[in-house]
């Protein structure tokens, strides 16, 4: 194993909450160490455009923000690497991290900014209609589809609140349920089937999306595997996923706390964990909001603190 001298501030992650706490920490000296995970840039860089963050009166595409904010934070020094953690030892200081099985790094605070990732269904044309019609995100995307036909997998609350946010920019919804019921709670069962635009299909299962270049459609088999099994195709533009993401937190479970879904859980609206010294920013501590703003702003914080703490033990 090849040993490193203990860092003052270790980020993992490169999305916005990464970045922006790599930006903040450069700026106070920290000179933090950033690797960048499993997907350089985060999820934002599968989305092509990005019209509500602020400072783009134009709008971009995700790639060019990521890219954006990575050079800000090279600019300030910060020390950009290409690796994945794959271990932790959270259990003294200073804190353990091996990257990619091979290199142990020790630092005073690290912030954990991994993110989630979106559940898919797991169809090829998931990926091949992705940024083309494909979403994993109806507040991101769903401007783009305002008078247009789409579709919403999923039968929970997140499922409908994304129904019913899209009913109101969009011609039509369709909410693709796997069930014959919602899982979603009462009030939201309701809003939803009272909505005029949105029909629920219910025991339905997307087997596959169709379009030239972009989504036109989805075949779709209702009551799968019974008697009346059936073959349906509708007419859609957007197709959007609702079944869930998943915080890419597994490696800190032995050492931080979380939620039952593996979210990590902060002390009120502070980045800081159950341990002193580790923070959490961005969608890997965010079950609700998802935004880029919003993990931006966490980052901020995030090393905010590891800079007030790092005074506390006279590191910086």
């Amino acid at each position: 194993m090849e040993q490193a001298s203990i860092l003052n501030c270790l980020i993992l992650g490169s999305g916005p909450a990464g970045l922006t706490a790599a930006i903040y920490a450069s700026r106070a000296g920290l000179n933090p160490v950033v690797y960048e995970g499993i997907q350089p840039g985060g999820q934002l860089t599968t989305t092509t455009e990005i019209e509500n963050f602020p400072g783009y009166p134009q709008g971009t595409t995700g790639v060019q923000m990521m890219d954006d904010l990575r050079q800000q934070a090279l600019r300030f020094g910060a020390d950009i690497r290409w690796g994945i953690a794959t271990e932790v030892d959270f259990s003294e200081k200073p804190y353990k991290v091996t990257i990619d099985g091979t290199t142990t790094l020790l630092a005073h605070t690290i912030i954990i900014a991994t993110g989630a990732s979106a559940k898919y269904l797991g169809l090829a044309d998931e990926v091949k209609y992705a940024g083309s019609g494909v979403s994993a995100c109806a507040t991101c995307d769903g401007f783009f589809y305002r008078k247009k036909v789409v579709a919403v997998v999923g039968g929970g609350d997140t499922a409908c609140e994304e129904a019913m946010y899209l009913s109101s920019l969009c011609k039509h919804v369709y909410l693709i349920v796997r069930r014959d019921v919602l899982r979603a709670s009462q009030v939201m069962q309701d809003r939803v089937k009272n909505k005029e635009n949105i029909t629920i299909l219910y025991k339905h299962q997307t087997v596959g999306l169709t379009g030239d270049g972009v989504v036109e459609g989805a075949n779709l088999v209702k009551n799968k595997g019974e008697e009346n099994e059936e073959q349906v195709h509708i007419d859609i533009d957007g197709f959007f996923l609702a079944i869930g993401h998943q915080p890419n937190s597994k490696i800190f479970k032995p050492y931080i706390d979380m939620d039952e879904v593996g979210y990590i859980k902060t002390q009120g609206s502070s980045p800081k964990t159950n341990i002193e010294g580790i923070f959490a920013a961005g969608d890997v501590a965010d079950p609700t909001y998802r935004q880029a703003i919003t993990s931006a702003g966490s980052g901020c914080k995030a090393a905010i603190e590891a800079e007030r703490y790092l005074m506390t033990i006279n590191c910086h």
